[in-house]
């Protein structure tokens, strides 16, 4: 039995031994040739087949999931993209080549051991490369399982607010660089890891950004120039832009995302899509980063129920499954979001935060934000050892960072939805950022993120009104807690540094600071919108 099986309570009824065939090649559309790894249950001739497809090699920590359907009684296909772990051709970093799926779809419907019955399977690229096997009619197809992925990459991970998401965007360059040179062991890419993140620290700093990805890798990334030159084009990003595929999902679709994963809004909104378009939808949201609810308990059980359920003629499960942060438990709702009234907090003069806006007069708060010393974020959706709920105390205290802080709650504040702050703001400089965080400040003072967001602006104006959309969240703050949030005009490294200059983000080399002020008075009350249950306090 797998350790898998053994650690997260998913133990199949009827136990399978598992057969392995390495580097079954298959022909792309266009000849290139593709490796994959086939599992398979012995005796089982004709088992519906999960198909795997992604960037990140094979014979890795990436065989636990293959390993374990097959031992349920599952076929898996554990097929590398092109350019990768032995496959021909060339990588394009986020742009899959559709001659991969059409061959792969064609040679399998030829292998006298398919039965007809097909799933797929997969987490961030994995997940991505489901959207994109939707762009052709699929009958096979009965369930796609997809976590931590969006089906489209621009607004929601490459650009959100019109900030370039340059933390995780150099972070995944240097993932695949290590892949690429250091091989696809597990022990190799963790000596990579050896001054990685002083490394990325310091390219995220690189002028011009199209160079960043020299100064991480030694060597020009095609990809992560295009990314960076052509800033949030439409035309460019068409190529990863798969929301079009919706209606050609399969009949049922499992989606999994974290509260602290950068993909999750555009997860959300796929969600939403999918039920418009009539599938059947199961929706689970933990309390994780990017990739980190894949091999959990809950995620994991959540997931198998699903496929086993399709796979087998059974009701699969639907509705949505959220982590109540704070109030640390698992609720079942009917959809995404529930019924909410957006309810203000409005921002008080001398950082008061309350439900009712400040009367008559008030001077604005002020700050100064200056590029050469980025205001730097911790936890949140950034990748890496810091993603997650940090203490957020330090941050605070820099003179770059506002706070607006409630008393301290005489009840329980639940808050499940969407979120957003509106700023009445000024600067002079029309080329700015406002990055809006929401924090739960316990008894002992520590500031702990919840969910944040950031807008960038081009345009000039006076004083400007800022709608600032936050990430979704579900959370209780305790009573005696304090509701506090955070307003600057940087998150770094997570969400690039704004220049201050206007220039295009490839190539220019200028900083320029920028004051600003935040209004809070009765003509222009700034405020926090929380999604509270009607009828609630």
């Amino acid at each position: 039995m797998t350790l898998l099986s053994r650690v997260y309570g998913v133990r199949p009824t009827l136990r399978h031994r598992v057969r392995v065939r390495r580097n079954v090649e298959i022909p792309a559309a266009d000849g290139v040739r593709l490796l994959a790894t086939h599992y398979y249950p012995a005796g089982q001739r004709q088992a519906p087949l999960v198909l795997l497809r992604g960037p990140y090699g094979r014979g890795n920590v990436l065989d636990r999931l293959p390993a374990l359907l097959a031992e349920r009684g599952y076929q898996v296909l554990f097929q590398s993209l092109r350019g990768t772990a032995g496959s021909g051709g060339r990588f394009d970093g986020f742009v899959i080549d559709p001659a991969d799926g059409d061959g792969t779809l064609s040679w399998l419907r030829a292998q006298p051991w398919f039965g007809g019955q097909l799933a797929t399977w997969g987490a961030s690229y994995l997940g991505f490369t489901q959207w994109e096997l939707a762009a052709r009619d699929i009958p096979e197809w009965k369930i796609a399982l997809i976590q931590d992925a969006p089906s489209s990459l621009a607004e929601g991970f490459m650009y959100p607010g019109g900030a370039f998401a340059t933390g995780n965007a150099l972070g995944w360059v240097q993932l695949v660089e290590r892949m690429f040179t250091g091989g696809y062991r597990i022990a190799r890419q963790m000596a990579g890891m050896v001054g990685a993140a002083r490394r990325l620290s310091k390219a995220t700093l690189a002028l011009p950004l199209q160079e960043a990805d020299q100064a991480l890798t030694g060597h020009p990334v095609p990809w992560f120039r295009d990314w960076v030159r052509h800033e949030a084009s439409q035309e460019y990003w068409a190529s990863t832009d798969h929301r079009a595929n919706t209606p050609r999902m399969p009949p049922v679709v499992h989606l999994q995302g974290g509260w602290h994963d950068c993909f999750l809004p555009g997860m959300l909104a796929d969600y939403a899509a999918l039920v418009a378009a009539g599938r059947q939808v199961r929706l689970l949201v933990g309390p994780w980063g990017h990739g980190r609810g894949l091999y959990t308990r809950q995620g994991l059980a959540d997931a198998l129920a699903s496929l086993d359920a399709v796979l087998l003629g059974r009701q699969a499960p639907t509705g949505v499954r959220l982590f109540v942060t704070g109030a640390d438990h698992w609720r079942d709702l009917a959809a995404w979001p529930p019924p909410h009234e957006p309810t203000p907090w409005f921002l008080h003069p001398a950082g008061g935060l309350s439900r009712t806006p400040h009367e008559g007069q008030a001077a604005p708060s002020r700050y100064r934000y200056d590029p050469a010393d980025p205001t730097p974020t911790i936890g949140g959706t950034q990748a890496g050892m810091s993603v997650g709920t940090q203490d957020n105390r330090a941050v605070e205290a820099r003179a770059d960072v506002l706070t607006f802080t409630t008393a301290p709650l005489p009840d329980h504040v639940e808050a499940v939805g969407p979120v957003r702050v509106r700023l009445h703001a000024r600067s002079a400089n029309p080329n700015v950022d406002y990055f809006a965080r929401l924090c739960d400040v316990d008894e002992r003072g520590r500031s702990m993120n919840v969910c944040d967001g950031i807008v960038r602006l081009r345009e000039p104006g006076d004083i400007r009104t800022v709608e600032v959309t936050l990430w979704p969240m579900a959370h209780r703050f305790q009573r005696g807690h304090r509701i506090r949030l955070q307003v600057s005009s940087g998150a770094h490294p997570r969400f690039g540094r704004n220049p201050g200059i206007g220039e295009p983000l490839a190539t220019g080399t200028g900083l320029r600071a920028s004051e600003h002020e935040i209004f809070h008075d009765h003509l222009r009350p700034s405020a926090l919108f929380l999604p509270l249950t009607p009828g609630a306090s």
